[in-house]
């Protein structure tokens, strides 16, 4: 009987440490709708390693391009509203997408999909190459001016955040600059590199490797927070008042999520970016840490997907 009573003690005793171990084995899905090394396939991987484990689960990325990331979205908007199969939504896919005329959406993001909580703000970048005749932005701007339809300008594709944000600066500015579109960031910094394209807009993380290097240079950031990174650099207003370009990186799941699975989330990811380790590697990647909770979250979307709206409007931009 002793023997018994001493085994069922130490079973007792050991119950919660086999918890957290069992709640270890829980597999969150962070899907990302970017092919690895971009940045979109960085946050994904940067979610699941903080994120999940402060849930007493692991994370695993898997990537499903195509369609601006869209591909993705459908996985997340197909799956169970259980809270462990996420999406790594960005502004483009969430916000521009979903507005542009003649695209056959493969899943509406707007109706099929909710914001579970912001982790990031994305810096853009105006760039030239550091060996072409753009010292600053007034320079830029006056040739612009003097040679209508003259110079070029590289985006990621048709109805990309870096497209649009240059219709954007074309409309405040009054510009004429023809649109060079590529399939992707990387080969249009490429072809400013080879002097063939004249700037571009795009995230900061994209091209932060060869402004340090020296083979880009920084004209201007998108938006008046700027960048720790680079803290000389000015902002676009100071030569187009009122112009702000930014994006953000956050975190969404299918429609339906249960209120308190959108809290553990959220609240996992407060949590998640109060770590100094989580902070750096974003900040290291041009990225702002900035948690947003669900509701607020989805504010910034709604927000988001009027104004890129109009701008879609007002280019006469289309996805066919």
């Amino acid at each position: 009987m002793r023997r018994i009573m001493l085994a069922a003690a130490a079973a007792l005793l050991a119950l919660p440490l086999a918890g957290p171990a069992v709640a270890q084995d829980r597999t969150i899905r962070v899907i990302s709708g970017f092919a690895a090394g971009g940045a979109g396939d960085l946050m994904a991987r940067l979610i699941a390693e903080y994120v999940p484990p402060l849930m007493g689960a692991r994370g695993v990325v898997e990537n499903r391009t195509g369609a601006n990331g869209l591909i993705g979205a459908e996985v997340v908007a197909r799956a169970a509203p259980d809270g462990m199969t996420v999406l790594q939504c960005p502004m483009g896919s969430m916000t521009i997408t979903p507005n542009l005329p003649g695209v056959a959406l493969p899943v509406d993001p707007r109706t099929e999909l909710m914001g579970v909580a912001n982790v990031a703000l994305s810096t853009y970048a105006l760039i030239v190459a550091a060996r072409g005749p753009y010292q600053d932005v007034p320079a830029l701007l006056a040739a612009a001016r003097a040679r209508p339809g003259g110079l070029t300008y590289a985006s990621a594709g048709v109805g990309s955040a870096q497209h649009l944000s240059v219709e954007l600066l074309k409309s405040r500015a009054a510009l004429d600059i023809a649109h060079a579109p590529y399939r992707g960031a990387t080969p249009a910094v490429v072809d400013i590199l080879g002097g063939r394209v004249d700037f571009m807009i795009t995230n900061l993380g994209d091209v932060m490797r060869q402004i340090t290097g020296g083979e880009l240079r920084l004209l201007a950031l998108g938006d008046d927070a700027g960048s720790p990174l680079f803290p000389q650099a000015r902002p676009i207003s100071a030569f187009v008042p009122g112009l702000q370009m930014a994006g953000w990186f956050g975190i969404c799941g299918p429609k339906g999520m249960s209120e308190e699975s959108l809290a553990r989330w959220s609240d996992a990811t407060r949590r998640a970016l109060e770590n100094p380790a989580f902070r750096e590697r974003l900040l290291a990647n041009g990225l702002t840490p900035q948690f947003e909770d669900t509701r607020t979250f989805n504010a910034r979307i709604a927000a988001d997907l009027r104004s890129w709206g109009d701008v879609i409007r007002a280019a006469g931009v289309r996805g066919d």
